[in-house]
């Protein structure tokens, strides 16, 4: 990956790569303990990994459903232990969510996180995507009660864009109608589903209460702006709930 990059930006760009598994809590814990060890500042975490669509129910390593234990547990993970370092740092976080956050249930499941029953790839991603928007608006709250503002959280989704994630983990149609949807003006370059997070890690004086992405028809395409984001993604009952089971699940305790 540092190969590509310097072949893209040049050798003189300073560049370095640290192998990190968001679907296993151990990697996340090994990876942030080599990024606290070697790296002074952090000035944007930009949660971006992430796997969609996945066809039948799995579990993580760690017993969490996949979706939900890779995009969700593991950013979550992973964002509490640098955090002491983005704090010092007054750095900023970037959560890349997904528009899936309003295709799916519309809460979280609390008394079924796994989907053990009923299990459908499109419910469990959503799912993912809605605990990892809410937990960005519960982390501006929490960081507002404890005078912690100098760390800006922002999220945003890259609308319809031409990548490999549902090639990497959905089913086979799902994977064979994506392909044909890629080919239309709907769907935009990866390099443009990119505007929307590079905007909230650099742009000054942003408004953290929105959810920056494509403006266009269904935010598919578009001009970055902020988009309308719906009422049950900044549900605060729910969201705090999500916070502590997420701590428990985790074993991770955020110092704010």
């Amino acid at each position: 990956m540092t190969a590509s990059l310097k072949n893209d930006l040049g050798n003189t760009i300073d560049v370095s790569f640290i192998l990190l598994d968001l679907g296993v809590q151990a990697s996340v814990r090994k990876a942030a303990k080599e990024v606290l060890e070697t790296v002074t500042q952090i000035d944007a975490l930009i949660c971006n990994g992430a796997i969609a669509q996945v066809p039948s129910q799995k579990l993580t390593v760690d017993g969490f459903e996949s979706q939900m234990g890779t995009n969700h547990y593991g950013h979550f993970t992973l964002q509490a232990l640098l955090f002491p370092l983005i704090e010092k740092s007054k750095g900023r976080i970037v959560t890349v969510g997904s528009m899936g956050y309003n295709m799916g249930l519309k809460t979280i499941k609390f008394n079924d996180l796994n989907w053990d029953k009923n299990y459908t790839a499109n419910d469990a991603y959503s799912q993912s995507k809605l605990a990892q928007i809410m937990t960005v608006y519960e982390l501006q709250d929490r960081l507002e009660k404890a005078d912690k503002t100098d760390v800006k959280v922002f999220a945003c989704h890259p609308g319809a864009s031409r990548t490999s994630l549902i090639r990497t983990s959905g089913s086979l149609m799902t994977r064979f109608v994506w392909q044909i949807m890629k080919l239309s003006p709907f769907v935009q370059s990866a390099e443009k589903g990119a505007y929307p997070e590079l905007m909230c890690a650099t742009e000054p004086n942003l408004d953290q209460a929105g959810f920056y992405g494509p403006t266009g028809r269904n935010y598919w395409t578009g001009p970055v702006g902020s988009c309308k984001l719906e009422p049950h993604a900044k549900d605060k009952v729910v969201a705090k709930k999500l916070w502590e089971v997420s701590e428990k699940a985790t074993g991770i305790k955020w110092n704010i």
